[in-house]
């Protein structure tokens, strides 16, 4: 009699599920092997599978744990008569005593001491270029959904080897950290790995400034979190994962890599939005269009202008302002942030640095782009190329006063003002995103090549978009290759649910990045928002209306609140928002409203659920098998619906 898996307590009593090569899952999911109904069980709580002439149990994160005999285990090499504990129920593994012959005394000392035993030939490698929060959530991905099956090197130039330890390179160094705030959906969030999601999310680590929306699932609101605290966690984690992840603190070159690389079956790219390394395989991949993203025959660009800040407003009135308007946004972690301001064309030209030694120009703080720390004498000095922010240094220019008043608006005093920098955005339309680089041959299995984060899908300002687009890509990668390794070379057809989610959230945050960056006029007439902010500087330089101005902002303000005060508790009355407005200059008045208020009828609506393509969707296709992490399909598609115009759904800026 085959093995199998035998129900000793709770409904299942008496029911017996033989096992075979193919894996048997444990979880509350109709589409697993065990179904089990008890509240305390995950989606997809574990699995049994059958490697090296065994079979081991592994618990895949599951919230409550699995038990065998008693004891809470993360993998376990089951021998007949073990109880294995799910929720409020128990089954027993039973085995002939010829399939206590099959694995000797050696070959199972050799599993409980390592967890599992894995042909060299049956390990997936994998190599990730780029270590920034989406290749090292991609790493910890891979890692928790197959263990010592897959083989991970991963390279950063950003990193250096520290003892035993990589680490983050310092700004003496030449690493100047990213102190941004950035919004995680818990769409994302909450398939990372358990461990991930505790580590990353330690109390006071992260706030819940924004509401939920259709990104938001089983109720969890978006979470503010620094992109340096997220960087530092990952890269910690990832250090303690060497038996499976191998950290080099070096840029990963494709020519001078390329020899390990045709015996690797994966390269996953995932260096940003001015990828080397995707140029380098250009003809794999193919040409970038700009053409979708144009106006008049001219790509369209944003140029932001980031400013290190510490607010004095709440996050509900920070909020509000934001959703208001399209000159600023503000993203905080209990008031500390960036403001970035979309900048107009003649503006954007200001954004220049100074050499006070060879009294010559410099544009880093545009196009490299450069961080400019306040001074003691209250300078932005750039580290790196010893330059001082120009218009800092010239009080009466045009745009420092606009920074100014931006600071008024958020309630920052000037000397919360810490830093200064500026970031360029552009959005181009993708062919493709996925694709053999290397052929296979005699000696090598035939590489894929994938681009993930920002070397796929690079967007708009609004802080977090770029990263939950990223993790998606992640998250649904790490899926793909779980799913399709069977030890043997992979072909495109692998690849296909990847590539259509990449499809889909290239549709979807770009075109809602896009709408971010144009508007229509009177006539009806597509335009930028930059554009736009041009009219209220001009109109607000032609001795405006000031009060009348206040009084159409307070009207689209009231409007605003009415619809976030269920979901913000703490808005700001009419005479606070009042008072407020009136420290601001008349022009900055007038700019604010002519730029208009976030439209979330434009960009709400459903969001890309990456858990459709990766289900259990025939009887004859294989079922999926993901921790729990994914196990949460019908959650998500209760909150995927379409936001009527007026809701706060889709507010979140990530």
């Amino acid at each position: 009699m085959p093995p199998a898996i035998v129900g000793r307590e709770g409904p299942l009593t008496g029911q017996r599920f033989p096992i075979s090569d193919v894996p048997i899952t444990f979880g509350r999911r109709d589409d697993n092997s065990v179904v089990i109904a008890s509240g305390r069980a995950s989606r997809f709580h574990a699995e049994v599978r059958h490697e090296a002439g065994g079979y081991v149990l592994y618990d895949r994160g599951s919230r409550n744990g699995t038990l065998v005999n008693g004891s809470r285990v993360k993998s376990h090499v089951l021998r007949p008569g073990d109880l294995i504990t799910i929720g409020d129920e128990t089954f027993c593994f039973e085995a002939s005593t010829e399939m206590e012959t099959i694995v000797d005394a050696l070959v199972l000392q050799s599993f409980i001491k390592s967890a599992v035993c894995v042909e060299p030939g049956q390990v997936l490698h994998v190599t990730i270029s780029g270590g920034g929060p989406v290749g090292l959530s991609f790493a910890l991905l891979l890692e928790n959904l197959m263990g010592r099956r897959v083989a991970i090197t991963l390279y950063d130039g950003r990193w250096i080897q520290d003892g035993a330890r990589v680490i983050w390179k310092n700004e003496a160094q030449g690493n100047i950290r990213r102190q941004q705030v950035v919004t995680v959906q818990s769409r994302q969030y909450l398939n990372l790995p358990e461990e991930v999601q505790a580590r990353l999310f330690s109390p006071g680590s992260y706030s819940e400034m924004w509401p939920t929306g259709p990104d938001s699932i089983r109720g969890y609101s978006p979470r503010n979190i620094r992109v340096a605290y997220i960087e530092d966690k990952l890269l910690e984690i990832a250090n303690e994962k060497s038996d499976c992840i191998r950290l080099v603190p070096a840029n990963f070159d494709p020519t001078e890599h390329r020899e390990a690389v045709v015996k690797d079956h994966v390269l996953a790219i995932c260096e940003g939005g001015r990828s080397r390394t995707r140029e380098f395989f250009t003809d794999k991949f193919g040409n970038a269009d700009k053409s979708i993203y144009s106006l008049n025959g001219q790509h369209v660009q944003d140029v932001v202008l980031g400013l290190r800040v510490k607010s004095d407003l709440s996050d509900p009135m920070t909020v509000l302002l934001t959703v208001a308007q399209n000159r600023f946004l503000l993203n905080a972690l209990r008031g500390e942030g960036f403001l970035n301001m979309r900048l107009t064309d003649a503006e954007a030209e200001e954004v220049i640095g100074i050499d006070p030694v060879r009294h010559v120009f410099e544009e880093c703080i545009a196009s490299r782009p450069c961080l400019m720390g306040r001074t003691d004498q209250g300078e932005f000095h750039c580290s790196t190329h010893s330059t001082l922010f120009l218009p800092a240094l010239v009080k009466s220019s045009a745009l420092w006063k606009r920074v100014m008043e931006g600071l008024v608006f958020f309630g920052v005093t000037e000397e919360n003002l810490s830093a200064v920098t500026a970031f360029r955005l552009d959005m181009v339309q993708r062919p493709r995103f996925s694709a053999q680089l290397y052929s296979a041959t005699s000696t090598t299995p035939g590489t894929y090549g994938f681009l993930l984060g920002d070397a796929a899908n690079s967007i708009h300002f609004w802080p977090g978009r770029g990263l939950n687009s990223g993790l998606a890509s992640a998250i649904s990668l790490a899926r793909s290759l779980h799913h399709g390794w069977r030890g043997r070379a992979f072909r495109d057809a692998n690849f296909l649910r990847h590539e259509a989610a990449m499809s889909m959230l290239q549709y979807r945050h770009k075109s809602r990045a896009w709408k971010s960056m144009v508007t229509t006029d009177e006539h009806g007439v597509t335009c930028t928002i930059k554009d736009k902010i041009v009219q209220g500087i001009e109109e607000g330089g032609k001795s405006p209306d000031k009060d009348a101005d206040i009084d159409a902002l307070m009207e689209q303000l009231r409007q605003i609140r009415s619809r976030l005060s269920p979901r913000i508790p703490g808005m700001p009355d009419d005479a606070t928002l009042d008072n407020h407005l009136r420290k601001l200059q008349a022009e900055t008045v007038r700019t604010l409203l002519v730029s208009g208020a976030w439209d979330t009828l434009i960009v709400g609506g459903e969001e890309v659920d990456i858990d459709i393509f990766h289900r259990h969707d025939s009887p004859d296709a294989p079922v999926l098998k993901t921790p729990r992490a994914t196990a949460h399909v019908e959650e998500l598609h209760e909150h995927t619906k379409f936001i009527p115009r007026g809701s706060s759904d889709s507010i979140a800026p990530g």
